[in-house]
């Protein structure tokens, strides 16, 4: 029996192999989407591929340009050929759970972006219905965090909670200089909530992928 990791390389591996020449690749964030990062390099530097990369966070920028893969940022495209990510939680019609590094925010505009998004996983991210287990993470901005948790009662949140930052007292602050609260829901609908979730004022996004989600053939499970 493959280990998890083992399982995360593997997913890995056979999404790096669709990538090809001169294509822009749009690269996620999170343990899961290093290996991509990690396989990718090995490729260009064995291959001398021209492929140019767009990162969806600072920690994904920072260790793609460690292993040579030069990033761009975003808003200098408007296409993608191909997104490799992670995902925290996948149901059965492919909707996800994803944000669990914080970058979901990023990762949906620029999964919205691309020709092909394809999902690497191990078997244990594979649920029956979202939220079981893993909270919705819901990018806020600071001053809005009152009105935003009492938004989160009246759609039913069983509970919910501010990010906290391992490193430093106070809140886990984004990319995009924000806060995420972490909320749990009993999630029968998952396109309903997430468009119920960004209508709060406040709210710049949230970590239900339902809109944007990847065809059958591109969510690589192992």
């Amino acid at each position: 029996m493959k280990s998890i990791s083992e399982a995360k390389k593997e997913a890995a591996l056979r999404a790096v192999r669709l990538v090809q020449d001169g294509q822009n690749i749009g690269l996620g964030t999170g343990s899961t989407a290093n290996f991509a990062i990690i396989e990718l390099s090995k490729r260009v530097k064995a291959e001398g591929l021209n492929l140019r990369f767009v990162a969806s966070s600072y920690e994904t920028s920072h260790l793609a340009t460690k292993l040579g893969l030069d990033c761009l940022s975003l808003e200098y495209f408007s296409q993608l050929d191909i997104s490799i990510d992670g995902a925290d939680e996948i149901d059965p019609e492919l909707n996800l759970i994803k944000g669990g590094g914080g970058a979901h925010t990023q990762e949906k505009i620029m999964h919205s972006m691309t020709k092909r998004f394809i999902v690497i996983a191990d078997s244990s991210k594979q649920v029956k219905t979202l939220g079981k287990a893993f909270p919705v993470p819901i990018e806020i901005v600071p001053c809005a965090k009152s009105i935003v948790s009492k938004n989160l009662e009246r759609l039913g949140a069983k509970k919910y909670k501010l990010r906290v930052s391992a490193n430093k007292s106070g809140p886990r602050i984004t990319d995009n200089g924000n806060w995420i609260i972490d909320a749990y829901f009993e999630i029968d609908n998952p396109l309903k909530l997430e468009l119920e979730l960004n209508k709060i004022s406040g709210v710049l996004e949230n970590g239900i992928f339902a809109r944007i989600r990847p065809n059958a053939k591109d969510c690589l499970v192992v």
